[in-house]
């Protein structure tokens, strides 16, 4: 295996041939995850012109299935991602999940290829406890109170610090995995077993993982402010409402339709920790281009604080799909090939006073997944769905969207209800 890749193209960041994938001189785009988010984002990419590797740990993701090549590989293998990436050669590597091997990224960067939004800002938002310190301590943006533990007797002196309850998370998880809502002493224990076990991302070579003790706020609201870095500077898009369940998405819905106020400090907290993240990039010679899925919790004194950030389009902004001109794949395919995205770009496509919303549609059983109903629940105006396509479920699974927008948000929220009720999915090939 070769310590040396060149990238396949030699035209800058801002200016790459697209419009013949499958020509002699392609923009090549190594996408690592494959789910429903990385399926939006391979399209994107796909109607610019650009060529597209999708892969994944298991065969025929979503992604795989439209994109013009497509692998699986355990992308926490070091040896096997960087064989990849010189067997590929891509332009651009675009992460669209946690559990990679990130020094694999930072050894792609230094051959010369771009990765989004750069080998150092992936580790970073991969690492809730770097993530926390850079947020915290460098911009001085508010959190709740938080300590870190790298064992039960760890766990138990910071939740003694921070108070119960609280919440414990692998440092290095996504999605609600791992995650526990300790009410009392007793439940550390259990609490540091699923850390353990259930995190996407666990610990390396037999040691645990660590995990984050944050201090339960008094929540109100929950945000996500899609922030976008291009080659024309810093753009956020409209505030997405958002409603979770063991710390994964169910519905969201934009206008957020909060006090504005409170829509203009989570929208100055978004632009304040991605033009430090950006900063941070372009320090290291990367552009940090990119869609960022900011999260910001309101509470019920109407104080804001910063809780995390994706740096790749978030499963909350689904919703604008249906909601804006350009929705958050579209932005994150332009600004990652260096076409500039001003705040124009971002407007919302919906007559005054409306909002848009998703919902999550989920399966559960064994077995391969077919709905009907579809026809049914689309005949209603204003409303959409995207299938994910995913090859089989086994136990829970997100595997389709539904969207809806409407005269208001308690209307367009309805009509998402009524689409996820009206859908009858079949489990199994019986």
């Amino acid at each position: 295996m070769t310590d040396s890749v060149m990238s396949a193209g030699p035209p800058s960041a801002t200016d790459r041939p697209l419009g013949n994938p499958l020509g002699s001189q392609p923009t090549r785009v190594l996408l690592l995850g494959s789910g429903e988010l990385g399926r939006e984002i391979c399209i994107s990419l796909i109607r610019l012109g650009a060529w597209v590797c999708a892969v994944d740990s298991y065969q025929d993701a979503p992604a795989a299935q439209v994109a013009q090549s497509s692998k699986v590989l355990p992308m926490t293998d070091p040896e096997a991602l960087r064989a990849l990436i010189a067997e590929i050669r891509p332009d651009l590597i675009v992460p669209e999940l946690e559990a990679i091997a990130t020094d694999q990224l930072e050894w792609a960067a230094n051959q010369g290829i771009q990765v989004v939004p750069s080998s150092g800002l992936a580790a970073m938002c991969m690492d809730r406890e770097a993530l926390r310190i850079f947020a915290h301590d460098t911009v001085g943006l508010d959190t709740t109170p938080y300590r870190f533990a790298q064992n039960p007797d760890q766990l138990r002196l910071g939740a003694e610090q921070v108070g119960l309850p609280c919440i414990v998370k692998p440092v290095m998880s996504s999605s609600g995995h791992g995650q526990t809502m300790v009410h009392t002493r007793q439940d550390l224990d259990e609490a540091w077993r699923v850390a353990q076990t259930d995190a996407r991302a666990g610990g390396h070579e037999g040691r645990p993982c660590r995990v984050i003790v944050e201090a339960l706020a008094p929540l109100a609201h929950e945000l996500t402010v899609l922030t976008v870095s291009s080659s024309a500077g810093i753009a956020t898009c409209e505030p997405i409402g958002q409603c979770q369940e063991d710390g994964d998405y169910r519905q969201s819905w934009q206008p957020a339709g909060l006090d504005q106020a409170i829509l203009d400090g989570a929208t100055s907290m978004a632009r304040r920790m991605v033009l430090a993240m950006t900063d941070l990039a372009r320090k290291h010679g990367e552009t940090g281009w990119g869609v960022y899925g900011v999260e910001i919790f309101v509470l019920t004194n109407g104080r804001i604080l910063f809780n995390e950030v994706s740096p790749r389009p978030h499963d909350t902004g689904m919703v604008t799909m249906i909601s804006q001109r350009l929705s958050e794949f579209d932005l994150h395919a332009r600004a990652i090939l260096g076409i500039p995205v001003r705040q124009e770009d971002l407007e919302l496509m919906l007559p005054p006073g409306w909002s848009a919303a998703s919902q999550a549609v989920l399966t559960r059983g064994e077995g391969e997944v077919t709905f009907t109903g579809v026809p049914r629940v689309l005949s209603e105006p204003g409303t959409d769905l995207r299938i994910f396509s995913k090859p089989e479920v086994h136990g829970q699974r997100r595997m389709a969207v539904a969207l809806a927008k409407g005269a208001d948000q308690d209307e367009a929220r309805r009509k998402t209800d009524r689409m996820v009720q009206g859908l009858h999915a079949r489990v199994g090939k019986d």
